[in-house]
């Protein structure tokens, strides 16, 4: 049999694909719309049921469940899970119907607010205000029952990671709900005051029964759609461990989750296993998207407890605050084809939790064909302590806003990470410029080690062995592609880490500000990669002191290292909305410095790259194709092409069920 070759762990095993084809022996109906929908109905097409709430309550293994288009308000409860990977039980938007389950109320009953002071108390911020125009609405206690985000902060439950040195905490105690005017959510400010600074924004009184707010352009609420966050997921078990759960195609909104841990989200397994999320979308999830690992790291050991066997796949995350994807302790993932768009609007980056995704623990899982794009503060891939046998391949990984880096993988020893035919693109890091040390004249010149303050990388190891770096395009880090620190005093289990066995194998680094790879000790290996567009000390060694920079001759000289590495020039282009790339000639090419050019054999054209060996591991492309040559050019692409715009969105369109 003919195995996917994508789908080839490090180990060189494949991913347990356990998902089988179902055939179900019961449907039901549910449609919000429907002239005769009634919860009393038998779920028939024509006698629909009325909420998906009661579907659940009546679904058994083998349920299909069909939810026709509309805005259900409420938060679905399964009730049970399946019997197995072949008798799951089903909830799915029937024929791609527009199905959006929102946990939000919307807010009828406004007046002017009145009685608050409208000034700060400085002497400079004499300005006038009277156009402001600042409305209130009073929480209907029914909407409310159970669970009010209103009075609820951001962080309730571990708060242990908090350095509060480093750390405004203004995001942490801001209320988790939200206020949306047509869609678009308002902005919470601190103070009621401050409303009159920021049209577009909300305050909550200190009880979380009165919402106080100001539109844009100062508009009456009355002439808008304006919805209150009231509940806070979407779709969730009150009951813990039910698996085999399949959910297709539902759009999850407004789910005013707190901060991670718990990780709860619009989306939640709630510690069960085998479930199948896809073709969904989640838009605006205050603290996490989607969760599939076990909550909570203060929950007791259960011997021989299964956690993870998810798949997630086609889905749509956008504008989640903290973390899209949460996974802590799961096992065998398989995540492709999804787009996490716009994660980290909450500004947690200190926290334990921020990530498009994170995860703890994860083995024997593959993350692949996925777009990550203006993740802002926080990581596009976080993997967190003891992390083994993974795959990460053929994703995009784009403009990591006030990033520090777009994979970080930390705590983790025992066996192999690969991370093979990605592109990279834009991180931006994450730091204050202000703190960068001043070197007037040559005074820079004679330091024994770098500053740390500049990031942006790729790709951050801290304290971790054995990560594989193969066939990816990294470009523009603010920093380096490949950063690392051994964290020698973690000790988890019983040592701590080295970051040791990093192989960085084939690769196309361009235009990154210091650094392709900034290894902390000689004990790693880098071997055929094209340095393209870098600046002078590319190729580092921290320690011991002093710190090494060196260009590829040296590189190779002294260590040799990349004995088939080479160096071009060109230009690059990425267009990270539309997903395109392009490599060119490069116009302008620097001015030589002491016959530059001569020395370091530089390629200008695409045909003139070199082929390397091909590292087996990783025996594909970009788009997924085999590759059994023993010969390939670097990076992710078999073929170079010059100026040739083509498509690099990896998610595959086809639909699976």
């Amino acid at each position: 049999m003919n195995q996917d070759i994508t789908l080839r762990l490090p180990n060189g095993q494949y991913f347990n694909k356990w998902e089988k084809p179902q055939i179900y022996d019961r449907e039901l109906h549910v449609a919000c719309n429907h002239f005769a929908a009634s919860d009393e109905n038998d779920g028939s097409p024509d006698h629909p049921l009325k909420t998906i709430n009661a579907a659940a309550a009546i679904a058994a293994p083998g349920t299909h469940v069909w939810i026709h288009k509309g805005v259900y308000r409420e938060c679905i409860h399964p009730v049970r899970g399946g019997d197995g990977t072949d008798k799951m039980i089903c909830y799915e938007a029937c024929h791609n119907e527009d199905v959006v389950v929102k946990a939000s109320v919307i807010a009828c009953h406004f007046k002017e607010s009145e009685g608050w002071n409208r000034m700060p108390f400085t002497l400079e911020m004499k300005r006038e205000i009277s156009h402001v125009k600042i409305w209130e609405t009073k929480l209907v206690p029914e909407e409310f029952k159970g669970y009010n985000p209103f009075c609820a902060v951001n962080i309730l439950h571990d708060r242990l990671f908090i350095e509060y040195d480093k750390t405004d905490m203004t995001t942490y105690l801001n209320r988790r709900g939200m206020v949306f005017c047509d869609g678009k959510p308002l902005k919470q400010v601190a103070l009621y005051h401050q409303m009159g600074e920021l049209a577009g924004s909300y305050w909550v009184e200190a009880n979380g029964q009165t919402v106080h707010f100001r539109l844009e352009n100062d508009e009456h609420p009355a002439d808008h759609l304006i919805e209150l966050t009231c509940r806070e997921q979407c779709f969730a078990p009150q009951i813990p461990f039910l698996s085999y759960i399949k959910v297709k195609g539902l759009t999850c909104a407004h789910a005013a989750t707190g901060a991670p841990v718990p990780q709860r989200g619009s989306i939640s397994c709630y510690r069960g296993h085998h479930w199948i999320i896809e073709d969904c979308t989640i838009d605006w999830a205050n603290g996490v998207g989607i969760d599939i690992g076990n909550e909570c790291w203060h929950h007791s050991y259960i011997e021989n407890q299964v956690i993870g066997f998810s798949i997630i796949r086609r889905c749509k995350i956008y504008d989640v605050g903290v973390c899209g994807i949460a996974g802590l302790f799961a096992k065998n993932l398989l995540i492709e084809d999804n787009l996490i768009q716009k994660t980290g609007w909450q500004e947690m980056e200190l926290s334990w939790e921020a990530g498009a995704i994170k995860v703890h623990s994860c083995t024997n899982s593959v993350i692949r064909r996925n777009i990550f794009t203006k993740t802002y503060r926080a990581d596009h891939l976080w993997m967190d302590m003891a992390n083994e046998n993974n795959r990460i391949t053929q994703n995009l990984f784009l403009d990591g806003l006030m990033q520090r880096e777009a994979i970080f993988i930390e705590c983790s020893r025992d066996d192999i990470n690969l991370i093979d035919n990605n592109i990279f693109w834009n991180i931006e890091g994450r730091f204050h410029p202000n703190q960068i040390p001043k070197e007037p004249g040559s005074s820079g010149w004679y330091k024994m080690e770098e500053s740390d303050v500049i990031n942006g990388y790729a790709i951050y190891g801290e304290g971790t062995d054995h990560i594989h770096i193969i066939n990816n395009f990294i470009g523009k880090c603010r920093s380096a592609g490949y950063f690392a620190k051994t964290v020698s005093f973690r000790i988890a289990g019983t040592r701590g880490g080295t970051s040791r066995d990093t192989r960085i194998w084939n690769n196309i680094f361009y235009d990154c500000k210091e650094a392709a790879i900034k290894f902390p000790t000689k004990q790693n290996e880098s071997e055929g990669n094209l340095y393209m567009n870098m600046p002078g000390g590319y190729l580092r060694i921290l320690y011991p002191a002093p710190e090494v920079c060196l260009d590829l001759q040296a590189w190779q000289e002294f260590y040799g290292f990349d004995l088939q590495g080479q160096e071009g020039l060109f230009d690059v282009e990425i267009d990270t909305e539309k997903f395109t790339m392009a490599i060119k000639r490069k116009k302008d090419r620097p001015m030589p410095f002491a016959r530059t050019y001569e020395k370091h054999n530089y390629i200008f054209e695409t045909k003139n790259i070199q082929n390397v060996r091909t590292n087996m591991i990783a025996a594909n492309d970009f788009f997924g194709n085999a590759v059994t040559d023993e010969l390939r050019v670097p990076g992710p692409f078999v073929d170079l092409a010059e100026n040739q715009v083509i498509s690099i969105d990896p998610r595959k369109k086809e639909n699976v069920r």
